[in-house]
């Protein structure tokens, strides 16, 4: 299957999906240079496989990164530059979020081209 700019590049489950939902705050306040930031690091981790992301004008998002494992996840979670951007997303940028992690056993899509 042929993958489009925008959707991440995964490989055969199994991997990690890290599910971030979030209701952002007026303003960019620097978000929008940190979150390409946090993203630049991100693909810089061992076990990153790559990221989803969307966001309504209404301020709601969903941004779904891909690891290859827990392990992965959580050595990104305690990567002191992400600390920082978490920080600013509490006390700045987000009105509300959540995060879920799953575990991907399955996939497929089609494309018509």
């Amino acid at each position: 299957m042929t993958i489009h700019p925008g959707f991440a590049n995964t490989p055969e489950p199994p991997y990690y999906a890290v599910i971030f939902s979030s209701l952002r705050t007026s303003g960019d306040e620097g978000y929008a240079g940190t979150a390409k930031a946090m993203l630049e690091l991100a693909a810089r981790q061992p076990g990153f496989l790559g990221e989803d992301s969307a966001r309504g004008e209404d301020g709601f998002g969903i941004t779904v990164s891909y690891w290859q494992s827990l392990e992965a996840i959580s050595n990104w979670k305690a990567n002191s530059e992400h600390l920082a951007a978490q920080r600013l997303g509490k006390t700045r940028w987000y009105e509300h979020f959540e995060l879920r992690i799953a575990k991907v056993e399955q996939t497929y899509g089609m494309s018509s081209t």
